[in-house]
């Protein structure tokens, strides 16, 4: 079968008159799709991202550019988790690359379902993020182990994962991993041990003093204190500027899923004084 190379290109926008945020689909070429933005309380719009193939297939060229531009805000969802499917042994790595664009005040509220990569699947991700003066940032993503019900742990060929923020034109955060559990048994004690599903949450908001950060990073290090078990971890580091990242190292998804809404709630009240919104589903 001939190569999928699916693009999507949005830019959600602040309408004064309104007083909403706009989505503008810019370019949109299948598998990738949306239909229309919701619109949340406030003035937020909420996007789902559709993948019209129900997963992605080997040697998949998927790309997205987001732009939300100043002082807009937005909520990005997928319709469910998304399925890396198995490559054939001849094929190449599925890639899938995301620019994402923030201006000055905007926010955007980035809150997928996990990442499955099925057993022989070959994957590639790039995501890099640029923000302006003002700009917020919650970004979530959680990794599973593969298809726990037919027994399918980390039985993945190839994942390959970078991933950055900047901040004013400066890396805050830069991210490159590369798994082959063949190779390198993820069940190691000294790379996953005991867990399965490895979870990241983002947590930005430039140009805010180091004080906001040093008093949320208190906060969020009491939860994560709290909510760690035998069957769950969770750590806590502070970037050089403008934000936090939360990791998490779990048994099930389900464990990760109640605590990322814990963190989100928490950052939400601390920085813009707001109660967050769970996105709604359609399918």
């Amino acid at each position: 079968m001939p190569r999928t190379d699916g693009r999507l290109a949005i830019q959600l926008a602040y309408d004064s008159k309104t007083k909403r945020t706009q989505l503008h689909v810019l370019e949109q070429r299948q598998p990738l799709k949306v239909v229309r933005a919701f619109h949340l309380d406030g003035d937020t719009a909420l996007i789902h991202l559709h993948n019209l193939s129900g997963g992605v297939l080997a040697e998949d060229r998927l790309s997205f550019d987001i732009a939300v531009e100043d002082g807009a805000r937005a909520q990005i969802t997928s319709t469910s988790a998304t399925r890396v499917y198995r490559s054939r042994t001849s094929a190449g790595a599925a890639e899938c690359t995301t620019k994402v664009r923030l201006g000055m005040n905007s926010l955007l509220e980035y809150l997928p379902d996990p990442l499955i990569p099925f057993a022989g699947a070959r994957y590639s991700q790039h995501v890099t993020i640029d923000t302006c003066d003002g700009a917020g940032l919650f970004w979530w993503e959680t990794l599973a182990p593969g298809r726990e019900a037919r027994g399918e742990l980390f039985a993945y060929d190839s994942l390959r994962i970078r991933f950055e923020i900047h901040a004013r034109g400066i890396p805050i955060a830069i991210e490159n991993a590369h798994l082959n559990p063949a190779a390198r048994p993820l069940a190691s004690i000294a790379r996953l041990g005991p867990y399965r599903y490895l979870s990241t949450f983002y947590i930005c908001r430039v140009g805010l003093s180091q004080e906001t950060w040093v008093r949320l990073e208190k906060h969020l290090l009491e939860l994560a204190t709290g909510m760690c078990t035998p069957v769950i971890t969770w750590g806590l580091s502070r970037l050089p500027a403008h934000g936090l990242v939360v990791r998490a190292l779990s048994q099930s998804n389900r464990d990760i899923a109640r605590g990322l809404m814990c963190f989100w709630r928490a950052a939400k009240q601390e920085l813009y004084g707001q109660e967050p919104v769970v996105p709604r589903k359609i399918y």
